[in-house]
């Protein structure tokens, strides 16, 4: 018999030994849920040197894969005496074939993937194939999952070989808001909120950023904007932006100065030597973990913060929000918001706000009561000017548009046709969006708001987007939902536990295919405590399934117990 003969043997012999299985079994920890899942129930080692190699050159790959070895690891020692083992039973790495060279990232990238643990062709490695790498980012993820540190063999095992899983996610748009307006968020709490996201496969990071309360951006059209700030250091500058959204290192800076001053010496350095510097300074943070970056900025309400460093965007001092319609320089200043994200959030959509506009103050500032009358405008037709502006110029920067839900509600035929409208009011809305013709997200504040302590995490799963849509053109203009982390009450001290483990109830649903939801989420308690404890694991500090938002354990005992 050939080596190949017998390495189809070997495999054969894993699928006899094993008992293939699929759908919501208890013995699957694996959150979320994926689409196919089978299994046996055979150990496999990982062995010390345990490596991966791929058909696609990519340093986003390498370091996933890197990533993904330390979170298994979890600094315990392997010190394990691995001649002791069955060679038939260790696994000497991960091949990953990715079809696609396309590496960029954008809403709608196909994140599909097929892992097989171990291979059929060759028994000592596992195989994961993905048609882009950020598929294989979601199949490293999957990955991660299978692996534990054994207390007993002192090595990284795998149970239930051999694993068949094939996998996509249900819904593209997989958000999660964050709000550095209501409370500063350091950056480094900022990265760790999107690595949290990537263990439950959320790919979307909608980043509220200003607000009423502060506006802790740099904007260099417009540099007094965060005088807005809480106090100097509570803000973000644009190198601090492009860090989470791209992670531009200070290295370019100090090489290219090298290459200015030195320029003789690095005429005889390799060419590639020079590329792969240039391609490792442009790598983003967010992007190497399948991560896109939503930019908000909130108009015309809920931006009072912006006239303490240009009091002329206020309708008057004593009345100073929302922004000043009558003013050329609201918009002028907007614009220049918008080309400034454009040179640092590069995602396809930017939410422009739009909800809970009080527009009394235009109608008591007799300056701007006059210029409505002149253009013959009520107040409601003033808020419809100013937001489809808005729109425009959003438009004109390339983006396509994210408002919340009351622009539709009022004048939702206006609207742009590029625009995508974020229900949060309640029930009932993305019916009417979808039926329109129009985009829609899902945000229903009674089920998928974080800050609403009292919402346990069974209805965060039991929320479906696509309640009462049955129009199958309709439901695919449903492009998914998004958990907010309204930040009135959250700060870096305590927006993990706030965040999890009820948001991952809602990345499940927005992940899984329906028919693999559990019906009852009481059956997915265990599976989701499980998940929990991961993240304790990893070091996130995500809070006891039993209990409400940000609780407490209620005694001493076992993670998986509380």
């Amino acid at each position: 018999m050939g080596k190949m003969g017998s390495e189809m043997l070997i495999y054969v012999l894993l699928l006899m030994a094993g008992v293939l299985a699929s759908g919501q079994s208890s013995q699957v920890k694996i959150w979320p849920m994926p689409a196919s899942v089978s299994y046996g129930h055979t150990h496999l080692y990982l062995t010390n040197d345990f490596g991966f190699s791929s058909n696609y050159g990519s340093e986003i790959l390498k370091d996933a894969f890197d990533r993904m070895l330390a979170l298994i690891k979890l600094d315990h020692v392997i010190d394990a005496n691995f001649s002791a083992f069955n060679s038939s039973s260790l696994l000497q790495g991960l091949h990953i074939v990715i079809s696609s060279p396309n590496g960029q990232l954008q809403y709608d990238v196909d994140e599909s993937y097929k892992l097989i643990v171990p291979s059929p062709e060759k028994p000592a490695y596992a195989h994961l194939e993905a048609k882009t790498v950020y598929g294989a980012l979601q199949g490293l993820q999957t990955f991660s999952q299978l692996c534990y540190f054994s207390v007993t063999s002192r090595v990284l095992q795998i149970d239930m070989s051999p694993w068949t899983i094939i996998d996509q996610p249900r819904f593209s748009y997989r958000g999660l808001l964050i709000d550095t307006s209501r409370h500063y968020l350091p950056v480094p709490v900022i990265k760790k909120v999107i690595d949290s996201m990537s263990y439950a496969k959320l790919n979307v990071m909608h980043w509220h950023i200003v607000d009423t309360q502060s506006f802790p951006l740099e904007i260099p059209s417009y540099p007094k904007l965060w005088d807005g700030a809480y106090s100097p250091s509570e803000r973000y500058t644009v190198a601090d932006a492009a860090d989470i959204v791209r992670h531009v290192f200070l290295l370019s800076f100090l090489f290219f100065s090298f290459l200015f001053f030195f320029h003789m010496i690095i005429i005889v350095l390799s060419t590639s030597i020079l590329f792969d510097l240039f391609i490792f300074n442009i790598c983003s943070y967010a992007q190497k973990r399948g991560i896109n970056v939503l930019a908000e900025i909130d108009v015309p309400g809920h931006a009072l913060s912006w006239g303490t460093g240009y009091p002329s965007l206020w309708p008057s001092k004593d009345c100073q929000q929302p922004l000043d319609v009558s003013n050329e320089f609201t918009f002028k200043v907007i614009d220049g918001i918008l080309s400034d994200f454009s040179k640092i959030f590069n995602f396809k959509f930017v939410h422009l706000g739009g909800d809970e506009v009080n527009t009394s103050c235009w109608t008591t500032t007799p300056r701007i009561r006059n210029w409505l009358k002149k253009r013959g405008m009520n107040e409601s037709q003033a808020y419809q000017y100013f937001v489809l502006r808005a729109q425009n110029i959003a438009l004109s920067h390339g983006y396509e548009i994210i408002n919340w839900e009351e622009t539709f509600n009022d004048f939702g035929n206006k609207l742009s046709r590029k625009t995508v409208v974020h229900n949060w009011l309640g029930g009932g809305v993305a019916q009417r969006v979808v039926a329109s013709g129009l985009r829609c997200i899902v945000s229903n504040q009674d089920k998928w708001y974080l800050d609403h302590l009292d919402t346990p995490w069974q209805e965060f799963y039991a929320n479906e987007p696509l309640t009462n849509i049955t129009n199958l053109k309709q439901q695919k203009l449903v492009i998914g939902g998004e958990v907010c982390m309204w930040g009135e009450t959250v700060d870096g001290s305590d927006i993990e536990q706030t965040i999890w483990p009820r948001a991952a109830a809602a990345a499940e649903r927005l992940w899984t295919p329906f028919d693999k939801l559990a019906k009852n989420p009481r059956d997915v308690t265990g599976r989701l405590a499980h998940f929990r404890c991961l993240l304790n694991q990893r070091g996130v500090a995500a809070a006891p399934v039993a209990g409400l938002g940000r609780a407490a354990p209620e005694g001493p005992g076992s993670c998986y117990r509380q």
